[in-house]
Parts: structure tokens; C-alpha cells; sequence
């Protein structure tokens, strides 16, 4: 992956799109309370501000996040920035209702009209980059492309992509339309992704914007092992116990390794993962001001071969 800093903000290009973005993108899924509870819109408006200052360009969300809520303060956040010189990422798959019930829907009309949906809430013109949130099986793909194409050609947006797919499904999206970007779950914890996703990405042109890098904050550094979760982590087998433990234990080894050259825990595990020729970009879920400021530091960043693997050897899933 080629960086280019002409400006000074380090920026790639994303696939064969024609979007120049940050190595690190602005995640907003905590937005969505059913998941993360409820966040400090403030604080949230006032990082996604700050983020631009510091050489981040690059801003995902989703419609499904908090039923629109996410992409009305994405909207109002990024209102005062020029647009010009941002690029802003959703999706599109959840057919929601004020009930609270929701299905999978990629159908023609949806597509069109919940793109003006997500427009109207971001108080935006046209979108940078629309994404299929997940595959639908009961949509030909050549309706999925050519609403793709149809709001492209209206100027709605600039490029379109998917998230979630597996290489087949994504061949047969491409068979239709030019779907230049995909999405996938990545991290050092679980880099399943290597195997299949992102090499064909990779061999394909298509720009990767990984999601959770930080596998929920389990690679963030910032806990002992002995803490409890009242979010969707409370559940999981990797945030509890002795395999808790073991993790962060691990990863402050992984901090005594990021010091050689000056990063933290958190730009230590970004930089390894950007290290990697076939992602373009992680998503970094930021709540504060702080965190982005942290993530954005490993823009940029590299370590050597030897401290690269002794990362990813500490931080693999071994449960």
C-alpha cells in the first residue's frame, strides 16, 4: 500500500475507486444503543471535528446504526467541515420500522429510496462511498448494481462497495457492477480474512476498510482481565476468565514492544494491521476525542519484520 502524505495528511487510494482517504477511518457503530448503550453525542461530534484536524478524512457509518441515529450525528458533526475534502462511508441492507422490527432488504426501490433516507439524515448532497451492509439472497445482484449505478448516475454518490460478503458472493456482485470496495471483520485476534477476503481483494483492486481491528476493545490495552461488561461483550468467552487474562497480559508485551518506536498499545495493533498489503484502511470505533487522537498517531507508522510477528504471535486467538 502506497501512502501518500502531499499535503501532509497521509492518504491511500481506495481500491479502484477514485476516494484518496486516511489509513485510519472514524468507526461510528458505537452510535447504535442496543449495542454499546448510550454514548455522549457531544463528545462524539466534537472527535469527529477534531479528527479532521489531525489528518483523518474518512468517516463510517450506517443507517442501521440506532435506527438513522448514527448517521444524524455524523450529519451534524461534519456540517461545518468542507465537503470537499471528506469522505463519507454508509450502507444499506437493515429495512427498519418504528416498531423496532427490521429484515434484510437490497430490493431496486429500497436501495434508491433509503439512499435519499441516509442523505436527508447526514443533511448531505451525495454520498462518497454507499455500502451493502450484508448479502441478500433474495435480490438478483444485477437489481443490487444497477440501483448502484442508477444513483451514481443521478450524482447521489461517487463509488459503491459491500461489507460481509465472502469471495464468491462478492465475484458474483462484480459479475454485475463495479463494486470497488469491501468491508470486512478483521483483526489480529481473529484474521480469518487473510485466507480468503482480503487476498482476493487485494488481486482484485478492491479497497478494504476492515472493521473492529480492535476486536471490541479486547486489543485496546486498557484492561486487566478482571473487568465485566454490561454491553455486548458480556457474553463473550474471550471477555471473561482466564482466556480474558492471558490477553491483556499479552498485550502488554505487546506495549514493551511498541515503545521501541514510540506508539502505544493501540498504534502498535493499527500499525501491524495496516502493515498488511491488503488492507487499505481500519475502522477505529471511536467514543472521545482521545481515542481518534491515539488511532490516527499509527498513520503512517511501521515496525520490523521480526516485531511484527512477535505481535501478531501474542495477540492470536488461542482459545
Amino acid at each position: 500500500m502506497t501512502i501518500d502524505t502531499t499535503g501532509g495528511a497521509p492518504r491511500v487510494r481506495l481500491g479502484r475507486t477514485e476516494l484518496r482517504v486516511s489509513p485510519i477511518c472514524f468507526g461510528t457503530w458505537q452510535l447504535s444503543p442496543k449495542f454499546w448503550g448510550d454514548q455522549d453525542a457531544d463528545e462524539l461530534i466534537n472527535a469527529m471535528r477534531h479528527a479532521f484536524e489531525i489528518g483523518v478524512n474518512f468517516y463510517d457509518t450506517a443507517d442501521a446504526y440506532g435506527e438513522g441515529y448514527s448517521e444524524e450525528i455524523v450529519g451534524k458533526a461534519l456540517k461545518i467541515l468542507p465537503r470537499d475534502q471528506i469522505v463519507v462511508a454508509t450502507k444499506v441492507f437493515h429495512h427498519f420500522f418504528p416498531d423496532g422490527h427490521r429484515f434484510g432488504d437490497l430490493s431496486y426501490d429500497y436501495i434508491i429510496e433509503e439512499c435519499d433516507a441516509s442523505l436527508k439524515r447526514m443533511q448531505m448532497d451525495y454520498i462518497d462511498l454507499y455500502q451493502c451492509h450484508s448479502f441478500d439472497p433474495l435480490t438478483h445482484p444485477e437489481d443490487v448494481a444497477r440501483a448502484m449505478e442508477t444513483l451514481k448516475k443521478q450524482g447521489k454518490i461517487r463509488a459503491y462497495g459491500g461489507s460481509n460478503w465472502n469471495v464468491n458472493q462478492i465475484n458474483m456482485y462484480n459479475t454485475f457492477g463495479n463494486f470497488g470496495s469491501m468491508q470486512p471483520y478483521y483483526s489480529l485476534f481473529n484474521p480469518s480474512a487473510e485466507a480468503d477476503v482480503l487476498p482476493h481483494c487485494l488481486a482484485t483492486d478492491m479497497g478494504t476498510l476492515v472493521y473492529s481491528p480492535l476486536h471490541k476493545g479486547l486489543l485496546s490495552g486498557k484492561y486487566k482481565g478482571n473487568e465485566t461488561f454490561d454491553d455486548l461483550r458480556k457474553n463473550a468467552p474471550e471477555f471473561a476468565g482466564q482466556r480474558f487474562k492471558t490477553m491483556c497480559d499479552n498485550l502488554q508485551k505487546v506495549g514493551e514492544i511498541g515503545k521501541k518506536y514510540d506508539l502505544s498499545i493501540v498504534q502498535t495493533i493499527f500499525t501491524v494491521t495496516l502493515m498488511n498489503p491488503s488492507i487499505t484502511c481500519a475502522i477505529a470505533g471511536i467514543k472521545k476525542t482521545s481515542h481518534i487522537v491515539e488511532a490516527a498517531g499509527a498513520m503512517g507508522k511501521e515496525i520490523s519484520r521480526e516485531d511484527w510477528w512477535a505481535v501478531r504471535n501474542l495477540v492470536a486467538d488461542k482459545g
